[in-house]
């Protein structure tokens, strides 16, 4: 990729989540979008923590974060929407994220059929080798018309 590509890549992912109230309200940053693969991270914030006792942040945070990651791949897609909602989303939690640390997810959009996107995603926190989770989904959208 290029140093444009990389920008352009920037800013329509940070586009994507000005638009989502959701996403304002969590905290979630935008890294890049494009290609059909999204990355958008989660800080770590003491109000989304689900367990007081131990600071992990609460799963329902992690999920909107691969959630919405998950919608931005298929709507950056070649193929794919101009608008997207959730099918089927199914995430499996590896492990608590670490307390304080940044939960980043990246989702890529991997098949899709005339009114079905597919995606893949992993979070993970500052130890990349081991997930915090996984999901795969199914996104509908509306094409983009030519």
């Amino acid at each position: 990729m290029t140093r444009d590509s990389d920008e352009n890549s920037a800013k329509l992912a940070r586009k994507f989540i000005e638009s989502l109230p959701h996403a304002r309200a969590l905290g979630i940053v935008a890294v890049a979008m494009g290609g059909g693969e999204a990355k958008f991270c989660l800080p770590w914030r003491e109000d989304l923590v689900g367990d007081p006792e131990t600071g992990v942040l609460h799963g329902g945070a992690v999920s909107a974060l691969m959630d919405t990651c998950g919608g931005a791949a298929v709507m950056s897609h070649p193929l794919a929407a101009l608008g997207t909602a959730t099918l089927d989303l199914r995430i499996d939690y590896m492990r608590p994220a670490t307390k304080g640390q940044t939960v980043t997810a990246h989702a890529e959009c991997y098949n899709v059929t005339r009114s079905v996107a597919f995606i893949r995603a992993t979070a993970t926190d500052d130890d990349p080798t081991r997930p915090v989770a996984t999901a795969a989904g199914a996104f509908t959208f509306k094409k983009k018309t030519t």
